[in-house]
């Protein structure tokens, strides 16, 4: 029976032995956390870059305010986003216990910047020229100068309540939603054989953004794909029937849509092998997105090609007020995605069911 105990004993330590020479000390850590399934990362503040899908107020306060009926669901006014309500990036404040993203050009506004800021502003695109002057790189420099002043701040008094430390720039979360209008432009003003041809310069651009990011101290990215652009109302309806899919969506559009995802995820999967202590999240919206309009009916939603607001047509009548119900429609005018769809497609990419790797937004540390 010792033989037998001593037999086991020394089996246990060899298993142990190989787990540490196979994971190292890090990788048994992480058993501990039931593979991160229990691990939440307390992210201080999250940092938003994107376009429209995730304005909170940029455009509204650099240009022209985004009026009413916008805001008229959740806020009852306009909120300088574009949508009825809130927006995919509201949904991931309320997840992770933070006050929603104030835009960093909004000097006004309600809430503060304690728990992040948002650079995001409507039109913007990673490669210029595009719809907005805000691309990618002006975002990348505003954020440069939102720490540079943060950090001088605390260093010069003892700190402002309504500002982040600047030790939680290097803890924060940096989400991204950008890239629809790049496509969105370039085949407006091209072709579609050349906006395929532009997308891995757009995504080499997208790549140092990324790097630049990382000097900066961020290290914990959960990066939106671009969604079906090919089922837009504001795409679709310029196309015949033969160019669509069972949904009304148009097939070529979002063929490269699905080429510029999967050319993003490649960029993000080197951008983790060539960056140290780096965690990735690439989130695939895109399904998401399209699953909605797929089973729109079965969801409760009416045609996901009829929106809401504003230049609707009731019996070939041009309505410029909002519908009736916008909690039924996907499309809130055309372009944007209403408040009850960002909702649903929260429930979705949230999660860890359309992340790669399968983690939840508040565990991203971990990817």
């Amino acid at each position: 029976m010792v033989y037998r105990k001593e037999i086991q004993m020394f089996g246990l330590l060899f298993f142990f032995l190989f787990l540490v020479l196979r994971l190292g000390t890090d990788g048994i850590q992480g058993l501990s956390d039931d593979n991160y399934g229990s691990s939440t990362c307390n992210f201080p503040a999250v940092f938003n870059f994107g376009d429209s899908n995730s304005d909170t107020g940029g455009i509204s306060a650099a240009f022209y305010p985004i009026g009413v009926p916008n805001g008229e669901t959740f806020f009852g006014k306009p909120s300088g986003r574009a949508c009825d309500g809130r927006l995919i990036v509201d949904f991931m404040a309320e997840e992770l216990g933070i006050t929603y993203l104030r835009a960093y050009l909004d000097s006004l506004g309600l809430s503060s910047f304690k728990t992040g800021a948002n650079f995001a502003t409507g039109g913007s695109s990673i490669r210029q020229p595009g719809f907005s002057p805000f691309h990618l790189d002006v975002q990348i420099s505003q954020f440069r100068q939102f720490k540079a002043r943060v950090i001088d701040i605390a260093n010069s008094t003892q700190g402002k309540s309504d500002l982040p430390k600047p030790e939680d720039f290097s803890k924060a979360l940096y989400t991204l939603d950008i890239g629809q209008n790049d496509l969105s432009y370039t085949l407006q003003t091209t072709s579609e054989t050349e906006t395929r041809a532009a997308i891995p310069i757009i995504l080499d651009l997208f790549s140092t953004a990324l790097q630049q990011l990382y000097n900066e101290g961020a290290r914990v990215f959960w990066v939106h794909n671009t969604g079906p652009i090919g089922c837009l109302p504001s795409f679709s309806k310029n196309y015949t029937p033969g160019d669509l899919d069972k949904n009304g969506c148009v097939v070529r559009l979002n063929e490269i849509a699905q080429e510029f995802n999967r050319q993003l995820k490649s960029k993000l999967t080197q951008l983790k092998a060539n960056l140290t202590g780096v965690a990735f999240a690439y989130v695939d919206a895109y399904t998401a997105k399209y699953n909605l309009i797929n089973s729109a009916e079965s969801q409760g939603f009416v045609d996901p090609l009829d929106f809401c607001c504003c230049n609707r047509k009731i019996v070939g009548t041009p309505y410029y007020g909002p519908c009736a119900h916008p909690e039924k429609h996907i499309s809130w005018d055309a372009t944007h995605y209403s408040e009850a769809a960002n909702r649903w497609v929260v429930n979705y990419i949230l999660n860890d069911s359309m992340a790669d790797p399968p983690i939840a937004i508040y565990q991203a540390c971990h990817a």
